[in-house]
């Protein structure tokens, strides 16, 4: 038995098993490599827009301006189109099985087949070695793997900056190649395992070479590490997931350190540079958004040297809104923070988005942001519960900490149509992004805006609601067209909306709900009512469009579930430039504007010579 592998060798195919190693990294770089020159192509297309909108007379300065971005657009058209659908997966209590999108799992795939190449090439050989052979290849394929699985746990990830994708859509990833790492270890220990029971070496082993104890011991930890984060344990409680997490995360390096040899504890090394390189930065930027030596109270009424000062209000029984006063950095619309608020929980921070895209209205301090939390379990319903005391006590103002932002939302501004998508609490990721198109000063290509607010109850959106009287009336003074329709699906009576017109022309949708699976979107009689409508907005739109477009604007009531497809289909059809449809909320909505927009792409041969023009989508959803 060769011993190699508890002294600082190598084992067996050693050269071979360390040249895999390399070649994996290389994988992993020319990848990134080719994901940044993607993104070098998408900056360079996006300022060429704005150029083109700033300073000629194009109708449509969306659309391909020159050869190079015609062939670009339509690579960018199959690949969405690819990588779009998703199959959702409605039977009760199994929804969280729903696998990834389908570009998500082409990734996976093409991942798979690199690990599974490293796992059998040059080891399947019938000889007295194959048990040892193989046990040391998959020994190598799972410890290469493992700085991988903590970069992508990164909140300030090298991989994040290099793509421009920020950490929460990362993280999909960092469970699948933990679940990976989990696959090959077992493979890797299983087979020294039997062939050690073959030779009836077992107890020698255990006893010659103690480092095995380890090795079963970092398995146990990634077994355990898999079945705590699937998602029905992970939101039993939350605060105990990621507690333990970290303890997990660091108590394996450690097993992974004691168990290898030392010639490939550079992997190890590689990990812990990416656990501190994430520490170092979020420390730092804690430090600076909390920490003011010299805090202007002249200028801003309240500044703290120490954390910031916040204001909780319940609202209703299920929301509880948290404005945060003297914030001194800048964000972007669709980015989020997390939370810390020690009298609420004292080890805990949660990510919220921020419900706002500028300076809040009506405020005494220098910029200022409002976080909207709905009350779940655990800290929200803590929360929830604090708001509500402090209200009757009148002290509803405390200390609280922020980290962030994070998120790598795209530029709204390059898109001459958005459609933004939300169910209940999700209009807090899109309502910011059109306050930010609303208010923006700079050249925009924006001309158009259809907003879709849908809840189960009046009281979970009348917040977003009285925020939507502003820019209704905001729009009016702007040449962007601005169509909302809100949607209260289970009211005890038909919803009456108090939001004023945005315009001369009103439709008011109100068509009483009838009985059907809540797995569907809507109904097919009342679909057809709503596409109508629909329909009707994007001929008239192709017809009038006057230097004020907010003036032909249109806002929509309804107590039925609105048809996603139908509410997509007539602003992408009357566009003359790209739209892009941005969608926040559980998985059954997501999957039903993944599968729509793949669809309705296909249908229209977008940029295949039809002159149909790009439909871009992004998701965000509910998956912590």
């Amino acid at each position: 038995m060769d011993h190699s592998h508890s002294h600082g060798g190598t084992g067996i195919g050693s050269e071979f098993n360390t040249d895999l190693a390399h070649r994996f990294w290389y994988i992993i770089a020319a990848f990134l490599g080719a994901l940044a020159a993607c993104r070098a192509v998408n900056w360079f297309k996006s300022q060429t827009r704005l150029r083109r909108r700033a300073t000629t007379s194009v109708e449509f300065p969306t659309k391909p301006s020159n050869p190079f971005l015609a062939v670009w657009a339509t690579l960018t058209a199959v690949i969405r189109e690819a990588s779009g659908p998703q199959l959702y997966i409605s039977a009760h209590g199994f929804s969280w099985l729903t696998p990834p999108p389908l570009g998500r799992l082409i990734l996976l795939f093409a991942y798979w087949a690199v690990i599974i190449y490293m796992m059998t090439a040059g080891a399947i050989v019938k000889d007295a070695l194959f048990w040892e052979r193989i046990g040391y290849r998959n020994a190598w394929v799972t410890i290469t793997q493992v700085p991988l699985l903590y970069l992508l746990a990164s909140k300030c990830s090298i991989i994040g900056l290099i793509t421009g994708t920020s950490h929460e859509r990362l993280n999909w990833l960092h469970r699948w190649v933990g679940r990976t790492i989990l696959v090959t270890a077992s493979v890797h220990g299983w087979h020294f395992y039997t062939d050690w029971v073959r030779s009836d070496f077992v107890e020698y082993q255990l006893r010659m070479m103690p480092m095995i104890k380890y090795g079963f011991g970092a398995w146990g930890v990634l077994l355990w590490s898999l079945v705590s984060g699937l998602a029905p344990f992970r939101r039993l409680a939350y605060e105990f997931f990621v507690l333990q997490h970290i303890v997990s995360a660091a108590l394996f390096l450690w097993l992974v350190y004691v168990h290898i040899p030392s010639n490939a504890r550079y992997n190890v090394w590689f990990a812990i540079a990416a656990l501190c390189f994430d520490r170092f930065c979020r420390t730092v930027l804690l430090l600076w958004q909390n920490v003011k030596f010299f805090p202007d109270k002249s200028k801003c009424k309240g500044g703290q040297r120490i954390g910031h000062q916040a204001q909780l209000s319940p609202v209703g029984d299920s929301i509880t809104v948290v404005t945060i006063k003297d914030v001194h950095f800048r964000w972007r619309a669709g980015q989020h923070v997390y939370l810390w608020i020690p009298r609420v929980g004292l080890a805990e921070a949660h990510p919220y988005t921020i419900a706002c895209a500028h300076q809040l209205p009506d405020t005494c301090i220098c910029n200022s942001i409002q976080l909207v939390v709905r009350k779940h379990n655990g800290f929200s319903r803590r929360l929830h519960r604090f708001a509500t005391k402090a209200r009757s006590t009148g002290k509803q103002n405390l200390t609280v900490f922020l980290s962030g932002p994070y998120g790598s939302p795209p530029r709204w501004d390059i898109f001459e149509t958005i459609i933004l998508i939300s169910a209940s609490t999700g209009a807090s990721f899109t309502l910011p992004i059109l306050e930010s198109v609303l208010h923006s000063k700079a050249t925009s290509c924006v001309k158009r805006v259809d907003f879709l607010l849908a809840a189960k109850q009046e009281d979970e959106v009348d917040f977003y609601v009285s925020r939507l009287h502003e820019l209704i009336e905001l729009a009016r003074g702007t040449d962007i067209e601005l169509n909302v329709h809100v949607a209260i699906t289970q009211s005890a009576s038909p919803y009456k909306s108090e939001l004023p017109h945005a315009g001369t022309k009103i439709q008011a949708v109100d068509v009483p709900s009838s009985s059907s699976s809540g797995s569907n979107i809507g109904q097919r009689a009342d679909e057809k009512v709503l596409q109508a409508d629909v329909e009707q907005i994007a001929q008239q739109t192709l017809r009038k469009r006057s230097s004020n477009a907010s003036a032909d604007s249109h806002t929509f009531y309804s107590s039925v579930r609105p048809d996603v497809e139908a509410f997509i289909r007539g602003p992408v059809e009357a566009t003359g430039g790209e739209t892009s449809v941005v969608v926040c909320g559980g998985r059954s909505l997501v999957a039903s504007v993944r599968n729509c927009v793949a669809s309705m792409s296909d249908e229209r041969a977008v940029h295949k010579g039809t002159g149909a023009q790009g439909i871009h989508v992004f998701v965000e959803e509910y998956s912590f």
